[in-house]
C-alpha cells in the first residue's frame, strides 16, 4: 500500500533526491508494543550499507528506549536519536543537543498537575519519576529498573519534560492557557500528553542534527504517525505518514503509506528507488 498525497503526485513516477538523512518516530512508525517488526530492522540494517544518516525520532525519554533501537545505535546502524520530543540529542560520542527545563518550568508544571489532580511524570536523562503510585505504576515501576517514584526528583535533577496521565479523564486540562507561561501540551495517546516548552519540538532536534552534520532539512525524510510528529514534518523535505497516523498529521503529509504490518516504510523506499 501507498498513497501519494498533494503536490507529490508529480514526483510519483519519478526517483526522487536520495535523502541525506531519514528520521524515524518509534511507537507504531517502526515498533508495535515497543519491540521493532523485523521487516522494518533488516531495512534499517541495509540502509546502514548506503551514505544516508539514520536517525530516531521519538518522545519517548532517553531513560526508557527500547533495547533494541539502542542496540542499534550500539551496532552503528542509527547515526544518532533525538528523544524527548527534541529536548534532548545524542549520538555514541554523547550529547549533541539538550535543553533541560527551568526551576520556573517545572514550578508551573507541578501546579497546574496539582490543580488538575493528575499523576505525572518527570523525565531526566537517566530516569522517569513518577509523583505518585497507583495499582499500575507499581506493577510497572517493579519491573522497569529506571521508573522510580519520587514526586521531588525535578527539584534536584535536570528534567527535559513532563508527562501527565488522563486514566479516562481527558476533559482535564483542557481548559488551561499553557500558552500563557510559554508552555504546551502535546498529546501522545489519548490517555496522555507531554508538557513541553512552547518552543520545544522533534523540529528543533532536526534541526540540531542538521547542523551537526551539515545538511539540509529539505534534504531530509521523517516517517510519523503521530500529533509530535507536526512540527518534524514541516521542517522536512519529504514527510511520510503511516497509514494508521493520526489524522491531523496526514493532512500534513507529503505522502501517506500502509501501516507497519502492511510494510509501510518499504512501500515509500521502493517507490522511489530509495536504497533499502
Amino acid at each position: 500500500m501507498f498513497i501519494v498525497d498533494k503536490a507529490a503526485a508529480a514526483t510519483m513516477d519519478n526517483k526522487i533526491p536520495t535523502p541525506k538523512i531519514i528520521f524515524f518516530d518509534i511507537d507504531d512508525t517502526l515498533s508495535r508494543n515497543g519491540i521493532i517488526a523485523e521487516h522494518n530492522q533488516a531495512t534499517l540494517e541495509a540502509l546502514a550499507k548506503t551514505d544516508i544518516k539514520l536517525v530516531i525520532s521519538t518522545g519517548r525519554s532517553k531513560a526508557i528506549l527500547p533495547e533494541d533501537i539502542l542496540a542499534l545505535l550500539e551496532a552503528d546502524v542509527l547515526d544518532a536519536i533525538i528523544c524527548m520530543n527534541g529536548q534532548y540529542s545524542f549520538n555514541k560520542e554523547g550529547i549533541i543537543s539538550h535543553y533541560p527545563l527551568t526551576d520556573t518550568q517545572t514550578n508551573k508544571i507541578v501546579l497546574l498537575c496539582q490543580k488538575s489532580e493528575l499523576i505525572h511524570k518527570f523525565d531526566s536523562a537517566t530516569h522517569i519519576a513518577w509523583s505518585d503510585e497507583n495499582e499500575r505504576l507499581r506493577e510497572y515501576n517493579a519491573i522497569t529498573p529506571n521508573s522510580i517514584l519520587d514526586p521531588n526528583y525535578y527539584k534536584v535533577n535536570t528534567v527535559y519534560q513532563c508527562s501527565v496521565f488522563f486514566n479516562n479523564q481527558e476533559e482535564k486540562m483542557q481548559d488551561v492557557d499553557f500558552a500563557q507561561d510559554d508552555l504546551k501540551l502535546v498529546h501522545w495517546h489519548h490517555i496522555g500528553a507531554d508538557i513541553l516548552p512552547a518552543e520545544a519540538s522533534k523540529a528543533r532536534g532536526i534541526i540540531d542534527l542538521c547542523l551537526h552534520y551539515d545538511i539540509d532539512a529539505k534534504d531530509c525524510m521523517a516517517f510519523g504517525d503521530g500529533m509530535n510528529d507536526l512540527e518534524m514534518f514541516d521542517l522536512v523535505g519529504y514527510a511520510v505518514a503511516m497509514g494508521d497516523a493520526k489524522q491531523e498529521l496526514i493532512a500534513r503529509a507529503d505522502f501517506v503509506t500502509g501501516t507497519i504490518e502492511e510494510y509501510g516504510i518499504q512501500a515509500v523506499l521502493e517507490q522511489f528507488h530509495i536504497a533499502s
